[in-house]
């Protein structure tokens, strides 16, 4: 285990406008592998930019024990910019080149330093991340989102840090890439504090650090295991609250139950003492001393009353809020023999290039199947979708699609109304469903209260995703073939469980585009098709190549 670590002590920090993030948050992050989660706005990513520096807290102090190195979610390249400046070598590949041409001024020398293997380095690096191919005075321009975001894995690699900071490293990866970034992280030794939504990654964790409520607590074991020590302390917060809420109530009936008691024996020593001819001084004092033992006794059980509250308190903050999808949705049910999608020879063109191979591309789905399209960034899978959608014509070949609704989700989730509010979009969608049944409906897609009214260009992306959910799944007419690309990109973990749940109840036919394997084994993908070098072909799973 490496003896690099990170310590915060006492941190505090808040945005410009004195929206706090984070008070007085201590925590220690020892080495081996840490995958940090929790929902988006939590403050995930502006913990790691503290750590790196670009941020300055409020207060208290920040260690990192050893060489850092840091890797955004967003990096800031420009393109114009080749391969070897994003790697930080390009000065050190100039000054060989030069010694090499026999140049032997001293400048070139003090550039290089020890460094003389610089570049075998350097392409190792790349090799290790799939960038076999790509030579070091390559633009960055030239290359895909996916490959920009290894390269500067790369960059921070050839840091030989100690400490290492990650935030959403695989977003935009194809799977090769991913399991190559995997391969990597495996071997590192370091300590490494990373934020993912991948739970294929955050499997290979050593911990999982949870940032919930202001603290930061850390759960032994990967992510599963983590998932599995959420699960039963809510099955025990659930038992707990159960249990003070009887408490409550058995505390309330007996503190009513008292007072009834009081008060009867109240009324019977009123008609004692008036039967039995006493003292009007020594009756009132008799009277006085019931009604103090009556209030103490009040006093007593309001007491336990209150005590029984503070438990449920306790026991209702250690619960988490439900956050579960449930739906039925039979108006989306497709015969098994039906022919959803027919395509023949279908072929897109693109500066005068043809995008598939040979006579064009052929697909045909047929009812309820569950297909998961793969294969490398650039191959035209969004195109792909786009042409099953209608959005774009084929230049050739024959295309069929079945009576019925097709829904797209593409990556920028647009199909919504954006000045609109979430119930008047689910109007629109939704016509001749009753008021009342559309606000049923959009509770269950956790939009209860003034969030229904709110326009969805202020929604997350968790609540945009639900909203568009919503809108698609329940429109009239229902859809029956649902194209869906890369719908886990930036969501939360949460978000992404609720995606799943919402594609369970499905019972249309859907292609999907994801590079997330969890996810695609959870929404139980039937068939797998892989697009790569203009051809689309049958697969038996995301590891086949």
């Amino acid at each position: 285990m490496s003896d690099a670590f990170i310590v915060c002590s006492h941190l505090s920090f808040s945005w410009p406008d004195d929206t706090p993030v984070f008070q007085d948050l201590s925590f220690t992050v020892p080495g081996g592998r840490t995958g940090l989660v929790a929902p988006n706005g939590a403050g995930k990513s502006t913990l790691l930019k503290l750590i790196a520096g670009e941020l300055r807290p409020g207060s208290g102090s920040i260690a990192v024990h050893g060489v850092l190195g840091y890797l955004p979610q967003t990096l800031p390249l420009t393109g114009d910019l080749t391969v070897a400046d994003v790697l930080g070598i390009a000065p050190a590949i100039r000054a060989l080149h030069a010694i090499e041409a026999g140049d032997a001024s001293e400048e070139h020398f003090a550039t290089i330093g020890d460094d003389w293997d610089v570049e075998e380095r350097s392409r190792g690096e790349l090799d290790r991340l799939g960038l076999v191919d790509v030579p070091f005075d390559r633009p960055l321009r030239t290359l895909s989102g996916g490959q920009v975001i290894s390269l500067g894995m790369a960059a921070q690699l050839l840091k030989r840090p100690d400490v290492l900071l990650l935030d959403e490293p695989t977003n935009n990866l194809d799977l090769d890439a991913r399991h190559k970034l995997y391969a990597v992280l495996e071997e590192w030794g370091g300590c490494l504090l990373l934020v993912s939504h991948d739970r294929a990654l955050l499997d290979r964790m050593d911990r999982i650090a949870e940032l919930d409520r202001g603290e930061l607590r850390f759960h032994g074991g990967d992510y599963t295991a983590y998932e599995a020590a959420v699960q039963a302390a809510q099955e025990v917060a659930e038992k707990n609250v159960r249990n003070a809420e009887q408490e409550v109530k058995r505390e309330k009936r007996e503190m009513q139950q008292a007072r009834e008691r009081a008060q009867r024996r109240a009324s019977n020593a009123q008609k004692n003492l008036k039967n039995a001819g006493l003292p009007k001084i020594f009756a009132g004092t008799m009277k006085r001393g019931a009604q103090e033992a009556a209030g103490k006794a009040n006093e007593t059980h309001a007491a336990r009353v209150s005590e029984a509250r503070t438990r449920l308190d306790e026991a209702s903050r250690a619960l988490r809020e439900e956050q579960r999808i449930a739906l039925e949705l039979p108006d989306t049910s497709v015969p098994a023999g039906r022919t959803v999608f027919l395509g023949e020879q279908l072929q897109v063109r693109y500066a005068d290039r043809p995008l598939f191979a040979g006579d064009g591309l052929d697909l045909t789905i047929r009812g309820p199947e569950r297909i998961a399209l793969t294969g490398p960034n650039g191959a035209g899978k969004s195109t792909l979708l786009r042409l099953l959608n209608g959005d774009l014509e084929s230049e050739g070949g024959q295309l069929r699609r079945a009576e019925g609704r097709v829904a797209h989700l593409s990556q920028r989730l647009d199909l919504l109304d954006l000045d609109r509010t979430v119930a008047e979009n689910l109007a629109m969608f939704a016509p001749t469903r009753p008021e009342a049944e559309r606000m049923n409906l959009l509770a269950r897609f956790l939009f209860r209260g003034s969030r229904i009214h709110l326009p969805v260009g202020v929604l997350s992306g968790g609540e945009r995703l639900r909203a568009t959910l919503a809108c698609v799944l329940y429109a009239e007419p229902a859809p029956q073939l649902l194209l869906l690309d890369e719908p886990t990109n930036n969501l939360d973990l949460v978000s992404v469980g609720q995606l799943e749940g919402a594609l369970g109840a499905y019972q249309g036919a859907f292609v999907v585009v994801s590079h997330d394997e969890r996810f695609l084994a959870e929404i139980g993908v039937d068939r797998w098709l892989r697009l790569a070098d203009g051809r689309l072909r049958e697969t038996r799973g995301p590891d086949e190549a």
